[in-house]
This record gives structure tokens, C-alpha cells and sequence, in this order.
């Protein structure tokens, strides 16, 4: 049995790692447009370089949290897919080995002028800091306005989903909120939100409540079921 995994920023939050931006649109105290896209990269590079130089810092101090392992546990009985909109590494740190990024990774780093070379890196990224042939590096990180590279793949691993667990996220950001309607109309799809907002239906099953309890009901279910 397949099961897709969607995960948001909540499954990261109880490790510490705090939620993509706060109810009044910033994140960590900053305008998104400032740190998290093409043109608040072009106006003040070195804000936005120290802006991911931070959040590299406190990944490297971050641990996985129970949703994170239980996540990782289900690859024990089923063919388990992690598709993530974090940027992190915890799902791969707590043991899964089927995990796409959607949005890039916080250890690596990649060329300005080129989107396919990609380089690990887990210390503090600068200005000055090149490839091999001198050009710019910055993070490796999807910002807004620019394409998903991912999501073709994504949509592919989704459509042959016989379960799909929402972990994590408000499915408020596109192009990845989207991929839920890419299921089949027979795939179960359990969704595990704090504030929901949404009502059951034949194949939707809502559990209102944080990462880890819900996905250790879900677990409960699926090797139950």
C-alpha cells in the first residue's frame, strides 16, 4: 500500500522550528518580501543571508519530534512518500527515506545563475562565497514568484496515493495546496490539523489536533485497518 505524506511547517514547529509566518504575515520579525523573495534577495542580499544563516543555526540544534518518527515508522509496514513544503532535514533525520522537498533545503545551497547545480552546505552562507567558477552562491530555497521545480513530481508521486496524510499544514500556500486534488476520488485522506476548518466527508478523516497525537492515531488505524 502506498501512503503519501504532506507536510507542513506544524510538523516542525514541535521541534522548535517555528511555523512559516505569524498571523500578521511576518516571519521571525520580517516582511516576507524582504527575505523571501527574488527581489528582497536583489535589494539587500546580506538581510537575507543572515536571515537563512539563522535558521541553519537553530536547524543544526533542532531534533526530530515524535511526528517526525512515526512518520518514519510507517516505511515498516507500507510504501511511504514524504512530499514537504519544509525545508529542513528532521524527516530525514528521523528515518525516512522517500522525502521530497517542494520548497528546497536549508543545507544546501546553490548558484545564482543556475537552479540545477546544488551544493550541500551547512555553515553560514555570505556574500563572496562562489562555485568553482566564481559565480554567487545563495540559498537553495524555493521563494515567492519563482517556479516549483519539484511539483511535477510531486503531482506523479500523489496520483498513485491508496492514503494521503496532511501533516502540518493550512493548505494555504499554492502551488502545493493544490496537490490534494490530484488523489484519487477512492484514496482516504487523513488530515491532521489543530484548526481544521474544513468538515469530514466519505474519504476525508479530520483529527483536530497537533502533529504527533494525530499521527499516532493514524498509525493506530493503518496497521489496524
Amino acid at each position: 500500500m502506498k501512503v503519501v505524506v504532506l507536510s507542513g511547517a506544524g510538523v516542525s514547529a514541535e521541534s522548535g522550528l517555528k511555523t512559516f509566518r505569524d498571523e500578521d504575515g511576518l516571519w521571525e520579525g520580517h516582511d516576507v518580501m524582504e527575505v523571501a523573495t527574488p527581489q528582497g534577495f536583489q535589494e539587500n542580499p546580506e538581510l537575507v543571508f543572515e536571515f537563512y544563516n539563522q535558521r541553519r543555526r537553530l536547524l543544526k540544534t533542532a531534533e526530530p519530534n515524535d511526528a517526525h518518527r512515526l512518520i518514519a515508522e510507517l516505511e515498516t509496514d507500507f510504501d511511504v512518500h514524504v512530499v514537504t513544503q519544509n525545508v529542513d532535514d528532521l524527516h530525514e533525520r528521523a528515518g525516512s527515506t522517500n522525502v521530497l522537498h517542494l520548497h528546497g533545503e536549508l543545507f544546501k545551497v546553490r548558484p545564482v545563475n543556475d537552479p540545477h547545480t546544488i551544493i550541500d552546505w551547512r555553515d553560514d552562507l555570505n556574500s563572496g562565497d562562489k562555485d568553482e567558477q566564481g559565480n554567487q552562491l545563495r540559498p537553495h530555497v524555493v521563494w515567492f514568484g519563482e517556479a516549483v521545480p519539484a511539483m511535477t513530481e510531486a503531482v506523479q508521486i500523489v496520483k498513485h496515493a491508496d492514503i494521503l496524510i496532511i501533516v502540518g499544514t493550512s493548505l494555504q500556500v499554492y502551488p502545493a495546496a493544490g496537490l490534494k486534488d490530484y488523489v484519487s476520488p477512492v484514496t482516504s485522506i487523513y488530515l491532521v490539523d489543530p484548526n481544521p476548518g474544513i468538515s469530514e466527508s466519505k474519504n476525508l478523516h479530520i483529527f483536530a489536533e497537533n502533529a504527533s497525537s494525530g499521527m499516532q492515531k493514524i498509525k493506530h488505524i493503518l496497521l489496524n485497518s
